[in-house]
């Protein structure tokens, strides 16, 4: 991972020298207010969850498995400010390169975007073909470290609770994971003719878990920690590496009221927006 974010600034600092990239930096970094909508908005809150693995049992395996002197709240700050530079510095990277590669070309979001750009820009690079090569072979290996942690808390759960051995959980997610990622593959070949909700097996998956699941667990989440458990639970565990929470005043009402209030409205805009329905 710290290869690739430095991989990462250089790409970016190439990407500035670039003939003709100043469009693009422009498109990029110059706001348009214009084009700002309600549901922009939700739908970029409802991005945070895929980016910072909220609600989605990454945050619990590596949590689990922290050291009780680790300051929880540090880390939390780290990860959000780590995160927010990441997605500057990929939005950097690809945004200016696809403004000046596509000939006017509609922008659209997911994967095509860091398959079909990125070439271009290491066709245009020196020494890009061992660049794109070490590029995507570390990207490779981030999706890896994430694939791991889910299914860590997966495998967790089938030995905490169904007292399986680590080898036959590992296995049995495995089959599950293939499964569904074969759908996602064939989506694009074989089985392109099934088209659930009018979208492709990968734009479906993404769709149910970024826009419908992760929502609906982080609500539960809220209702559990804030009305059954209790906030001051959180408080405590945060606290007992001996560091202070320093927004434990406000803590209790944002997992209580505001958190779940915005958490419906992004599953509700997410859901209506995703089938076509409410796009303002």
């Amino acid at each position: 991972m710290p290869a690739l974010f430095v991989l990462l600034i250089a790409i970016c600092v190439y990407m500035l020298t670039i003939d003709g990239i100043s469009e693009g930096l422009k498109y990029y970094l110059v706001p348009d207010f214009d084009k700002l909508s309600f549901s922009t908005v939700a739908g970029a809150v409802s991005q945070l969850f895929y980016s910072l693995s909220i609600a989605m049992g990454i945050t619990i395996a590596y949590g689990s498995y922290m050291r009780k002197q680790d300051n929880i709240e540090k880390s939390a700050y780290t990860v959000a400010l780590t995160d927010t530079t990441v997605a500057f510095l990929s939005g950097l990277m690809i945004v200016p390169a696809f403004v000046l590669f596509s000939s006017g070309g509609d922008m659209t979001s997911g994967f095509g975007l860091l398959f079909t750009t990125m070439p271009q820009v290491f066709g245009t690079m020196p020494g890009g073909e061992v660049v794109g090569i070490a590029f995507f072979l570390l990207a490779m290996f981030a999706a890896l470290t994430s694939s791991i942690a889910l299914m860590e808390a997966v495998v967790a759960v089938l030995k905490d609770h169904w007292h399986m051995s680590r080898v036959r959980a590992c296995v049995i997610v495995s089959v599950g994971i293939l499964i569904l990622g074969l759908l996602s593959c064939l989506g694009f070949g074989p089985l392109e003719s099934i088209a659930p909700f009018g979208m492709s097996f990968l734009e479906f998956f993404d769709f149910i878990t970024n826009s419908v699941m992760m929502p609906i667990v982080a609500f539960i989440t809220c209702i559990l920690i804030g009305y059954v458990v209790k906030s001051r639970y959180v408080i405590d565990e945060v606290e007992s590496s001996g560091c202070e929470f320093k927004i434990k005043a406000i803590y209790p009402y944002m997992i209580k009221y505001i958190c779940p209030v915005i958490l419906v409205i992004i599953l509700v805009v997410g859901i209506l927006g995703g089938m076509g329905i409410y796009t303002i």
